[in-house]
C-alpha cells in the first residue's frame, strides 16, 4: 500500500486544548444527552406517545445532521472560532425552553434549539481538536470523541437520579453546563483565532496524512456511500438503545424507569471506553480493520439480546457498547482521509450523519413500537449490525509516516 507522506513538519500536540475541547465536547452532548433521559418524564408528565417521543428525537438530531455538513462547509473556506461560544448560547436556550415547555410542540421548538447549537460545535470542535493534535492526530480524535461519548453516557444517570425524581423543570439544572461551555469556549476560540493569525501570517498549509493512498474519484465515492451505510447501520442500532431499550426493561423484567437507566448507562459508558481504544487500535491494525470488527463482533450479540436473562442483558450490553462504538472516531478519520481537503465538511458529514441516522431511526423506532409492539421491535432491529458487513469493500489502509 502507497504511504503518503506529508510535505511539511508536523507540530507538537498543544494538550491543554486538546483536553479542553474534548471537555466542551463533553458538555455539549451531556446537554443532547437530557433529551432522551427525559423521555420517561415526558411520558408520564405530558402524556406523550411512543411516536411522540421519536419525532422529538427526529426533531434535536434531524437539525444536527442538516446543517453539521453545512457548517463543516463554510468553515472550510473560511474558518469561525467564535461560532463555538455562539452554539453553546443557543443550546442555552434550548435546555432553558425544554425545561418549561408547557406543551409537545414548545419542546419541539426547544429541542430544535439544542440541534443547531450542536450543529455548530461538532465541525468547529473537531477543527480546533485537528489544529491542536501536531503529530497526534489519531490520539486527539479520539479525544475528542471520548469527550463526546462520555457526554452522551451521562444520560442514564441523569434521568435516573436528576429527571426522573424531579421531574421536567429540573432540567433547567443543565444551563449551568452551558454557560460553562460557552465560558470555556470563549477561550478556546481566542487560541484559535490566534493560531489562524499565525498560519496567515507565516503562510503555513496544514494538510492532513492520508493512510489509503491515492484513489480515483469514483473509489472515493464508494468508500463514502459504504461508510455512511456502515455509519446508519450503528446510529439506528445505537439508537434503538439508548433511546427506547429503557421501555423494552420495564416492560419484560418489569424495572422501575430508573433501574433500567443504568443498564443504559453500561452501554454507553463501555461505549465511550470503545471509542478510546477504536483510534489507538486502527493506527496497528488499520482503519478499515476497526470499522469492520466494530460491526461484526456485536453481530450474534445484538440478535441475542432481546431473548437473553436479566443477568445476561448486563453483560451482552457492556461487550456490545464497546465493540459498536469502537469505530465512531474511526470513521471520522477515515472520511477525512478519503477527501483529505475538506477536513469540515468530511467531521459534519460523518458525525451529522450520525446525528441524522439517529434521528430517523427514532421515528422509525417509535412508529414501530406503538403498532408492532415493544418485544417485536426490539427483534427486528438487533439484525442492523449485520449491514455494516459492507465495510469490508472499503479500501485498505496502510500505516503513516511524517516528513520532518
Amino acid at each position: 500500500m502507497t504511504t503518503i507522506k506529508e510535505s511539511i513538519t508536523l507540530g507538537n500536540p498543544v494538550y491543554p486544548i486538546m483536553f479542553a475541547i474534548a471537555g466542551c465536547h463533553l458538555l455539549n452532548d451531556t446537554l443532547q444527552a437530557v433529551i432522551p433521559a427525559i423521555f420517561p418524564v415526558l411520558a408520564e408528565e405530558k402524556g406523550l406517545t411512543f411516536t411522540q417521543l421519536g419525532f422529538i428525537a427526529f426533531a434535536l438530531n434531524m437539525v444536527a445532521s442538516v446543517l453539521q455538513p453545512v457548517v463543516g462547509y463554510l468553515s472550510d473556506k473560511k474558518p469561525m472560532p467564535y461560532a463555538l461560544p455562539t452554539g453553546m448560547l443557543f443550546s442555552l436556550v434550548g435546555i432553558g425552553g425544554l425545561a418549561f415547555a408547557p406543551d409537545y410542540w414548545m419542546i419541539v421548538v426547544s429541542v430544535m434549539l439544542l440541534g443547531f447549537g450542536s450543529a455548530v460545535f461538532h465541525p468547529e470542535g473537531s477543527r480546533v481538536s485537528f489544529m491542536a493534535a501536531g503529530s497526534k492526530r489519531g490520539l486527539s480524535q479520539s479525544i475528542y470523541q471520548v469527550g463526546g461519548n462520555s457526554g452522551q453516557a451521562l444520560a442514564p444517570l441523569i434521568g435516573a437520579y436528576i429527571l426522573v425524581p424531579n421531574g421536567q423543570k429540573s432540567a433547567a439544572i443543565f444551563m449551568i453546563v452551558a454557560a460553562l461551555g460557552i465560558f470555556m469556549l470563549m477561550k478556546i476560540s481566542a487560541w484559535y483565532k490566534e493560531q489562524l493569525e499565525e498560519e496567515k501570517l507565516n503562510k503555513r498549509r496544514k494538510v492532513l496524512l492520508s493512510s489509503i493512498g491515492d484513489l480515483t474519484k469514483k473509489q472515493v465515492g464508494v468508500a463514502l456511500s459504504l461508510l455512511l451505510v456502515i455509519i446508519f447501520a450503528r446510529s439506528f442500532y445505537v439508537t434503538s438503545i439508548t433511546s427506547f431499550f429503557i421501555f423494552h426493561l420495564m416492560e419484560k423484567y418489569s424495572l422501575q424507569s430508573g433501574e433500567g437507566l443504568l443498564y443504559i448507562f453500561l452501554f454507553l459508558a463501555f461505549g465511550a471506553v470503545g471509542t478510546f481504544f477504536g483510534g489507538p487500535m486502527a493506527d496497528k491494525i488499520g482503519r478499515k480493520n476497526v470499522i469492520v470488527l466494530s460491526l461484526a463482533v456485536p453481530i450474534p450479540l445484538c440478535i441475542l439480546l432481546p431473548y437473553a436473562p436479566l443477568w445476561a442483558v448486563i453483560v451482552l450490553l457492556i461487550v456490545i457498547g464497546f465493540f459498536i462504538m469502537l469505530s465512531f472516531s474511526v470513521t471520522v478519520v477515515y472520511a477525512q482521509e478519503l477527501v483529505p481537503s475538506k477536513i469540515g465538511t468530511m467531521a459534519g458529514l460523518t458525525v451529522g450523519l450520525a446525528f441524522g441516522m439517529g434521528a430517523i431511526g427514532a421515528v422509525v423506532i417509535g412508529i414501530m413500537m406503538d403498532h408492532l409492539g415493544i418485544y417485536t421491535t426490539m427483534i427486528i432491529v438487533s439484525f442492523l449490525p449485520i449491514m455494516g458487513l459492507v465495510g469490508l469493500g472499503l479500501p485498505r489502509d496502510g500505516k503513516i509516516t511524517a516528513a520532518g
